[in-house]
Formats: C-alpha cells, structure tokens, sequence
C-alpha cells in the first residue's frame, strides 16, 4: 500500500476533477439502482390495476433513467481518464528528469534497456490502475453500499442472504491479488530485459552484422521471449482459474433469492415486482464485483511497477550539489589535484594520491597505457564522479562547492567517442550553447575546419544528422565535436584524443586552429602523439593510477626515467608510423 498511497500522491493536485468523476459515479450508481426500482415498482402496479397510462410514463421515466446513466457514465470515464494521462504526464517527467541529475555511477550500474522499460511500460500500467482501477473501485463501492440498502430495505433477511456471497468473492479477489504480484513483477523485470538486448542489438547493428553475430543475438531474444511467454501464461492460467471461480460464486445469490423469494411470494410476505428488483439488482452489484478480479489484476500490476519506478525516483545520486553550493563565475582556469584517490567500484583504486598543479591558459599531456587514470582525471575534475579521497581545485575553490553546472561550463571535455544527436548539424554544434547565432556557429565550424564540408552538403547547416551521427564519417563527427567544444568557449578544455580519426592534412589544419584557440585557456589533452607532447607546458606520466613523473618534455628526457623510456619504445614509434608514407 505504500507503494499506491506514492503514486496516488502524483493524482492530489487534480482533487477537482477527480472530485467530479466520483460524483459522476455516484450519479451513475443513483441511475442505474433507480432502473430496477421503477421497474418491479411499475410491474406491480401494472398487475394489481392495469393502468397503460402508467406503463408509459414508467417507459418514459426509465429511457431517461438510461440516459442520464449512459452521460454520467461517459463523465465518469472522461474525468478518470483526463487524472490519469496528467498524473503520467508528471511520472514520465520525473522519472526523465531524475535519470538526467543522476549521476555517472549510477548509469554504470543500471542498463539502458531496463530504465527504457521503467519509463515506458511501467508508466503505461500505473496509468491503466489510475484510469480503470482507482475509479473503477470507487465505482464498485458506490454500487455494493447502494444496492445493499435498497435490498436490506426491501426484506432485510433476504438481503442479508444474498450479501453474504459479497464477503467470499471480495476474499477470493484480494488472496487473488497477493499471488499475482510477484508474477506481474517478474513479467516486467523480463520485457526490461528483451528491450536491453533490443536496444543493444539495435544501436551496434553494425558490430552484430561485422561479425555475423545474428544468430547468437536471435537466440538470445528468443530465450528472453520465451521466458516472457512462459511468465505470461503462468498470469493467464491463474486468471483462467480465477474469473470462472468469481462467476460461479455471482450465481449462487440468484438461487437464493428465486428459492426463498419465491416461498415468499407464495405466502405473499413479497411481490412479484420486489422479487424482480431484487434479481435485477443483485445482477447491477454482481457486475461489478466480477471486476473486482481485473481491479486486482491492475493493482497489482501497478503496486509491481510502481515499486520499479519509485527505484528510480529515490536512487541518490554519487555526485550530490551542496544545499549552499556557490555560482562558479568565468575561471581564470588554474586546476590543482591534492592527493586525489578515486575508486569506480570501492574494490581497486583508479588513482591513488595524485597531485599536481596546473596555472592558467596551460597545456596538459595526460600521457600513459589504457588504464592508467588518464580518462578518470577528465571525469574528476568535470565531477562526473566524486573523489573518494584529497580534493580537486579551480581557481582554490574545490568543485565540492560550486554548482555543478557553472562547473561545467568552465569544464568541457571533446570526448572521444563522440556522441551526435539525431538533429541537424548546427543543432549539433550548438548544444552545449543553446540561442547561439549562426555567425557564432559558423565561427567554430571553420576553426574546426567543418566549414567547406558543411556548405557542399544539400541542405548545408540544416542536414540532419542520422541516430548517433551514422551518416557522418570518424573524422566529421570528430571536428563537429571540436566545433561544439570551442562554443561554448570553457575556461578548461579536455580533449580525450579528439584527432584520433582524422586524416593527416585535417589534423594539421585542426592543430594550427587549436594553437589559436587554446590561448588563455587551460587544456588538458589524453593524447600519445609526440608534436602535442612536445609542446606541453606540463606532462602527466601516470601508471597504475599514480602521476609517476610530471614536467615538460626536456625536463623529463633529461631524468632517463619511464617517460623516456616510454619516449623512446612507444612515442618514437609511433611518429615513425605516421609520417611514413601510404602505398
């Protein structure tokens, strides 16, 4: 319940109409008791005098009873539905706003497909409890209270006769419940894992199809499909077995009253007409009640996905914002480790104790072998992860207290693997700079020497990028992801070996609008091309998480340590391989 008292939180603010949906229900209610009423009434009346006129102002009387039950009916299922679409509305909204202000760890932890799931067909059952279910109860209250006192009214020792049967089928319905909850929880643990497969057989297509992997991918789909097939049977089978059980527990009432009803007609204790209201009311009440086993059905599938939702709305983030955390200003861009430790998974240390200092407008080498902590300093100093010892400071005020988006447009990384949207290019571009103008666009883009290539495309700025930036080549997505960087013009750029995919001629021209561009501004650079090396103001040789050398190039050779020895085996080796000449 505690899980449905939360979701019923997201439906308070619309208390008005809700208000009216109920009174809507009621109303309906009031028509539809008001039919059997007038008829075993008018069926009396018609036996002991005969009256025609009578019979057609009752036919009148009960077409308009119809009526008015069919507009309060409608009402009813329109206010239900207008509570439940805004009440999702605001679900969908706060589940996406939570996955955007979580933090990295958490996404590392967490598959895609499972929180598509989340957002998606969980949302989507909650809204069916709030549409049918939480107004469907309603309404099979309003009809029991309702039809109970016309019946106890009427010959209360029948009525409690027949109102007894309430008290099995309402039972049946909750124990019902219970058992289908862990069922309906699984089958939607299982759909979040074929939309995970889906997802990621979708978005590496390319890789599925490279290395002929569609079989094995099939196979698993199917697994993930026949499990859920399985789990789905497994709910038919015990709706199989509840619904006829519910039915035959309705009928049992309807016996009774035509076997005592009718000993009372026969010794004229009741009319015809009563025995008739009684029927026809016991079918108004019995109605309902067999939807008592689909109200079940929805709570439970909403209590299921209700408690997958709330685990994303209550997951705390790694990285938290201060309650007094401070605006960040325009940085000069002075960065200092203190003994920075950090560890992914609290198990083996990503860094251990770095330190170094960096002054403003100067240029980094992280240099070092996959793993060393290059990519984790990046991550750090944008606090995309918290240290877990020392702290990180800009301009002397640790990260810990500024606001994490100030920080963040003083700290720009040009990632790697560059991430396009599916948006045109100058959407693209303009990102991280939203209300930029076009001349600031096409600034960047010929700094990043995008330009030429932008202007011979058809539509030109307004070419539409495909899903994830397919339908542009390694090094195009490499320079937009440069030209997005420069716009929003951070104090601190990181520049995750963001020439790796281009061609010797583009990365000359890239490099010479970067020696303009990085003036005044402090760069950090993951890189093991010697040039850029060369010319760093700083060099971070780490290893195994730790800064073992730090200096400039000369400073460095000069020492004959792992920086030279590293010089010498790798960095050498690999300026050879790319000045060397292609067949």
């Amino acid at each position: 319940m505690k899980t449905i008292f939360r979701l019923l939180s997201y439906i308070k603010q619309y208390w008005f109409k809700l208000l009216l949906g109920l009174i809507c229900i009621l109303l309906s209610t009031g028509f539809a008791i008001l039919i059997p009423r007038m008829l075993g009434t008018g069926m009396d009346t018609v036996i002991s005098n005969g009256s025609r006129s009578y019979v057609v102002v009752l036919a009148l009387v009960i077409i308009a009873a119809s009526a008015l039950r069919g507009l309060t009916g409608y009402g009813q299922r329109y206010f239900a539905e207008v509570v439940a679409q805004k009440a999702t509305y605001n679900i969908r909204n706060a589940i996406y706003e939570r996955l955007q202000r979580l933090s990295f760890g958490f996404h590392d932890r967490n598959q895609t497909g499972q929180l598509m799931s989340r957002a998606t067909v969980d949302v989507e059952v909650v809204r069916m409890f709030f549409s049918q279910g939480f107004l469907g109860l309603a309404q099979i209250v309003f009809m029991v209270i309702g039809v109970g006192y016309m019946l106890l009214t009427m010959n209360w020792q029948l009525g409690l006769m027949t109102l007894a049967f309430v008290i099995p089928v309402a039972t049946l319905a909750a124990t019902f419940g219970r058992r289908m909850r862990p069922v309906w929880l699984k089958v939607q643990a299982v759909m979040g894992y074929m939309g995970e497969t889906l997802e990621e057989s979708l978005t590496g297509i390319s890789v599925v199809k490279a290395f002929s992997h569609q079989a094995e991918d099939s196979r698993k789909f199917d697994a993930q499909a026949t499990e859920l097939y399985n789990q789905q049977m497994r709910a038919a089978r015990m709706l199989s077995i509840n619904m006829p059980t519910m039915v035959f527990l309705v009928g049992i009432p309807t016996v009774v009253i035509l076997w005592y009803g009718g000993h009372q007609v026969i010794a004229g204790t009741m009319t015809v007409g009563e025995i008739t209201q009684f029927i026809l009311m016991m079918g108004l009440m019995m109605m309902p009640i067999r939807r008592l086993g689909m109200m079940v059905n929805l709570f439970s599938r909403a209590v299921s996905g209700g408690q997958r939702i709330m685990e994303i709305l209550d997951a705390e983030s790694d990285v938290k914002e201060k309650p007094n955390a401070i605006e960040l200003g325009k940085v000069k861009g002075q960065v200092s480790f203190q003994n920075v430790s950090f560890s992914y998974n609290n198990m083996s240390p990503a860094l251990k104790n770095v330190s170094f200092e960096v002054q403003p407008g100067q240029l980094v080498a992280l240099l070092g072998q996959s793993g060393s902590g290059k990519s984790t300093i990046a991550n750090l100093l944008s606090r995309f992860y918290d240290v877990s010892g020392g702290k990180i400071l800009v301009d002397g005020i640790d990260i810990r207290d500024v606001t994490l988006a100030s920080l963040r447009k003083n700290v720009v990384t040009a990632q790697q693997d560059v991430f396009l949207f599916s948006a045109t290019i100058r959407e693209n571009i303009a990102y991280g700079a939203v209300g930029a103008g076009m001349d600031k666009i096409v600034e960047v883009a010929k700094a990043a020497y995008l330009h030429n290539f932008i202007q011979a495309l058809p539509e030109g700025y307004e070419t539409w990028v495909g899903e994830r930036g397919d339908t542009l080549s390694g090094g195009e997505k490499q320079r937009l992801s440069i030209a997005r960087t420069l716009l929003v013009n951070p104090s601190i750029l990181i520049l995750d070996d963001s020439t790796a995919s281009v061609d010797s001629e583009t990365e000359r021209l890239i490099r010479q609008a970067l020696d303009t561009l990085i003036k005044g501004r402090t760069t950090f650079i993951i890189t093991h091309r010697l040039p850029i090396i060369q010319n760093a103001d700083l060099i971070l040789m780490l290893q195994d998480g730790e800064v073992v050398e730090q200096g400039k190039h000369t400073e460095l050779i000069a020492r004959n340590g792992i920086y030279k020895e590293v010089y010498e085996s790798q960095l050498l080796l690999h300026r050879d391989s790319e000045e060397s000449p292609v067949d």
